[in-house]
């Protein structure tokens, strides 16, 4: 097999001398490039010969795609997969197999870091001691005793809910897929809306989800509720979210995913938007998720060489 590994996903030196070691015994041949392909007539060129690619979030749209004949496997070093025209791999016998468990831990952490820097306002507070001045009357707010509104209860979902309630939150939460959580209150999204003090996002993006929270979603929170997403930029519309915070209908959001990988446009809403936290898609960026991923990556690969696929996308 002929392995290609499209763009870089964070392996060592060390690590990625082992993984070409590892298949190169195995009988199979493994490329990798330093630097993300620029545009999709380099992705070609680069894959054009591939059996199995590995990505990370480089859009593979049914263009490129229908110019690497050969394609059998993608394994992708990611939880989403709404970067890849899935209609083309199912219709074209391309298993996709992503990497979903990587960045639960790595997720859940920054969202609550999140959470406590808004009620805090750790930035504001950091830059007045560093103007040599004092709080000047500013009180945050406590997490515990608020209601935690979770929309979307898979892995990272379910962890931020258990979270919660660790330190003290009733969670309510939202989902397709309703489950038996202990301790968690499923309900509809507008009650969730309106009854909670804190809503964090973990939805994967598909029409459906689409800017599932826009003007009307947003009018439903409560004045001092505040909004963080760090699973995908259009699953809420921004333009309304900038206008909900210059109108204090909502207290604040923190903000890690946008409509495309930053940098942002220097006229992005958000941008003049008060009392948010905004971070360039850092929620999986930690030493320990990416050495997971190369794991699961690499397994990913190894089971469907073997024909045991894991972590399929169906």
């Amino acid at each position: 097999m002929n392995i290609v590994e499209l763009e870089p996903i964070g392996f060592t030196e060390e690590e990625r001398k082992d993984v070409i070691q590892y298949f190169k015994q195995k009988g199979h041949q493994y490329t990798y490039f330093e630097q993300k392909p620029e545009d999709d007539s380099e992705k070609i060129s680069r894959a054009k010969n591939a059996d199995i690619i590995i990505i990370s979030n480089l859009p593979l749209n049914r263009e490129v795609l229908k110019n690497i004949p050969k394609l059998k496997m993608l394994s992708v070093a990611f939880a989403g997969v709404d970067h890849i025209d899935m209609e083309y791999c199912r219709n074209n016998n391309i298993t996709v197999s992503n990497a979903a468990e990587y960045s639960v831990h790595s997720v859940a952490e920054l969202t609550l870091g999140m959470i406590v820097s808004l009620y805090r306002n750790i930035r504001w507070n950091e830059d007045k001691l560093r103007s040599s001045e004092d709080r000047q009357g500013f009180l945050g707010n406590e997490i515990f005793g608020k209601t935690l509104g979770i929309i979307g209860t898979g892995r990272i979902g379910k962890k931020v809910a258990e979270t919660g309630k660790t330190l003290g939150c009733r969670v309510l939460a939202y989902s397709r897929t309703p489950k038996n959580i202990p301790g968690i209150e499923y309900t509809e999204l507008e009650n969730l809306l309106s009854e909670s003090d804190i809503i964090s996002i973990h939805i994967p993006l598909t029409e459906k989800t689409k800017r599932l929270i826009s003007q009307k979603e947003l009018n439903l929170m409560k004045p001092s509720a505040i909004l963080i997403n760090t699973a995908r930029g259009p699953v809420v519309d921004y333009e309304s979210l900038s206008k909900a915070l210059q109108e204090k209908r909502i207290a604040g959001a923190a903000i890690d995913v946008y409509e495309q990988e930053p940098p942002i446009k220097k006229d992005h809403p958000l941008l003049s938007a008060p009392n948010t936290l905004l971070l360039p898609h850092i929620g999986f960026a930690t030493k320990e998720a990416i050495k997971r991923r190369g794991k699961i990556v690499t397994e990913n690969i190894e089971q469907w060489i073997n024909g045991s696929p894991i972590n399929k996308v169906e």
